[in-house]
């Protein structure tokens, strides 16, 4: 049998460099750089005419390389809690578009809500050269944040709001939002309220929510502590699990309050499934605005969080943190009250 070899040319076997890309296109290499590296910093036309020979060239950067001289990798990494939830998948959407509009590329990590597992994560995305780091709410060792800092590595926090903490964050007042959608709830009539939530221990966000309601009801006039409540897992089912919980041990409830709307959704069905009849016997509400919101039956009642601005602006913050080497100023977003079919007035309890 003949073997048949490929012929060995120069020119087949060649790896394109930066300045072929250059002498293709007709500008100097330090414009074929802007281009990759920071393309809002080039004209749209001669930005055409540079991707275009990096396409037919068959032009890759050199990572390794491209890094060492600028001791950047042009890397930004997110650690989110769970890659399930919608709305970190909104966020994120956002984050990445904005990211690459910059010439940065988004590397996700997920911790599935375990904080030794987050740490793990944190660590090796900086080992990995990650220039800076999203992470969701402030929940987390002391440690790791030293670590952050030691490692110079600007870091920003997403989907929580306390300008008393750091490091800098673009979110949104937790306690705030569902204190005021509590207070609808209770303007309702509603003072048998129970909550069903995500687990509140190393979770900012649910443990904030939680006690929105709780402080709404004091205000109202009403035993906070008299509130029932249940803590699950994320997920439709477990909702439903939590409701059928919450009507057996505090059946006297006429409103349940969930800290998302998976949750909720899941609250709904299973008080379709028992026979009642959502809002006249249980008024429910969510929390997130997602998109499952609106498709339940009834609409939910929820806070609406305005997650791709969070995302775009949260990019926008750390490229300008990167690029201007300082710290960067909280800003704090609105959320919104959906008021929609599932909230009601309350039932009289016996």
């Amino acid at each position: 049998m003949t073997r048949k070899t490929m012929p060995q040319s120069g020119h087949e076997n060649t790896v394109p460099t930066l300045a072929d890309v250059a002498r293709h296109a007709n500008v100097s290499t330090a414009t074929v750089s802007r281009c990759l590296n920071s393309p809002e910093r080039v004209g749209q036309s001669t930005r055409e005419r540079v991707l275009a020979a990096v396409r037919e060239l068959g032009y890759a950067p050199n990572f390794g390389a491209q890094a060492l001289a600028a001791r950047q990798t042009n890397t930004i990494a997110a650690v989110i809690p769970t890659m399930e939830n919608a709305v970190f998948a909104r966020g994120l959407q956002a984050f990445q578009e904005e990211l690459v509009r910059h010439g940065k590329t988004l590397l996700v990590a997920s911790s599935a809500y375990d904080s030794e597992l987050e740490e793990q994560q944190v660590r090796a995305l900086v080992a990995r050269g990650a220039d800076g780091l999203l992470l969701i709410g402030y929940d987390r060792e002391p440690e790791i944040y030293a670590f952050l800092e030691k490692q110079r590595v600007p870091t920003l926090i997403a989907w929580s709001f306390d300008p008393a903490q750091s490091p800098p964050a673009i979110g949104f007042d937790n306690r705030a939002a569902m204190f005021a959608l509590a207070r609808q709830v209770i303007g309702y009539g509603h003072r048998h309220i129970a909550c069903i939530s995500a687990p509140t221990a190393s979770n900012d966000r649910a443990r904030e929510r939680v006690r929105g309601i709780r402080d709404a009801k004091q205000e109202a006039g009403q035993d906070p502590n008299t509130m029932f409540l249940v803590e699950t897992a994320y997920g439709v089912e477990t909702g439903e699990v939590a409701l059928r919980e919450v009507m057996t041990a505090a059946p006297e409830t006429t409103a349940v309050m969930c800290v998302n709307d998976v949750l909720a959704v899941g609250a709904l069905r299973a008080a379709r499934e028992m026979g009642l009849e959502v809002p006249r016997d249980l008024s429910i509400t969510g929390f997130d605005d997602i998109e499952i919101a609106m498709l339940a039956e009834p609409a939910l009642t929820t806070v609406h969080v305005p997650h791709r601005e969070m995302g775009r602006r949260a990019a926008g913050m750390l490229i300008q943190i990167l690029r201007d080497a300082h710290s960067g100023q909280s800003v704090e977003l609105p959320t919104e009250i959906r008021l929609r079919q599932s909230l009601g007035p309350a039932r009289t309890v016996e």
